[in-house]
């Protein structure tokens, strides 16, 4: 295996080895889960990009056994699609599934805020700015592998802060079909969730302003979901043809 295969999932065969010691449930698969998930939430990883079994064998140094456990998961977070006798790919979500996702994030991202408003400290404040300079300082650096996962954390950490864990879990599957969506049917210029607009709606958290930070919540997601071109665009690419390139 090539070093440009292990930078294309950010890690090696030996990070895998020593990062858990053994005895720990599963942390190789685990750790591939996330590694996987991750390269599909950064958008390295495209819709309709095939995932072989051998390939992912190969670049991860384990058996086919693990890896269809970890594509099993990655199937039910509906990230990856399973077809039966082709193997998986990356997800490709229909216009409608695009409509429905972010409708869903309307939702609940509505109730989350609420509870942000209300029960937020002055530390949920100060790691919601933080998370805010982390965005601005990975644009001045043009880094839009980590902006894009950012802009994701930005909205996961509120809804760590209302301190629902099935919620926040639940969000965390939305905003990863979220980025395939944006990969799928966004602008060519990256991410559509913008630091501006989380800088505002941190301020009316702050405040505790809950009519504001819910109207701006729901005009941002608006605003991510209308500015998507509904167009069917072909993202396939062969894995290998992914891993042969430096993130």
């Amino acid at each position: 295996m090539g070093d440009t295969q292990e930078k294309s999932f950010g890690i090696s065969q030996n990070a895998i080895r020593k990062k858990y010691k053994p005895g720990k449930k599963n942390p190789r698969e685990d750790l591939i889960h996330q590694q996987i998930s991750d390269a599909i939430l950064e958008q390295r990883l495209k819709p309709g990009t095939k995932l072989t079994e051998e390939s992912l064998c190969d670049v991860f140094g384990v058996g086919r056994t693990m890896i269809r456990r970890v594509l099993t998961r990655l199937n039910y977070e509906n990230i990856v699609e399973i077809r039966p006798n082709r193997g998986a790919i990356v997800a490709c979500p229909t216009l409608e599934q695009a409509r429905q996702v972010f409708g869903a994030r309307q939702i609940i991202e509505e109730a989350i805020i609420r509870i942000c408003v209300q029960d937020h400290t002055d530390n949920d404040i100060a790691g919601l700015k933080n998370l805010l300079q982390a965005e601005r300082d990975s644009l001045v650096r043009n880094d839009r592998t980590n902006w894009i996962r950012l802009t994701g954390d930005f909205h996961l950490e509120i809804a760590r802060i209302s301190g629902n864990d099935i919620i926040t879990r639940f969000l965390k599957d939305l905003i990863s079909q979220s980025s395939l969506i944006i990969a799928l049917y966004g602008r060519d210029d990256g991410s559509l969730c913008g630091s501006s607009d989380h800088a505002e709606i941190v301020k009316a958290i702050d405040r505790k302003d809950e009519p504001a930070a819910v109207s701006l919540m729901a005009a941002h997601l608006d605003e991510c979901a209308d500015s998507l071109a509904m167009e069917d665009k072909k993202n396939g690419q062969d894995l290998k043809s992914i891993f042969s390139g430096t993130v």
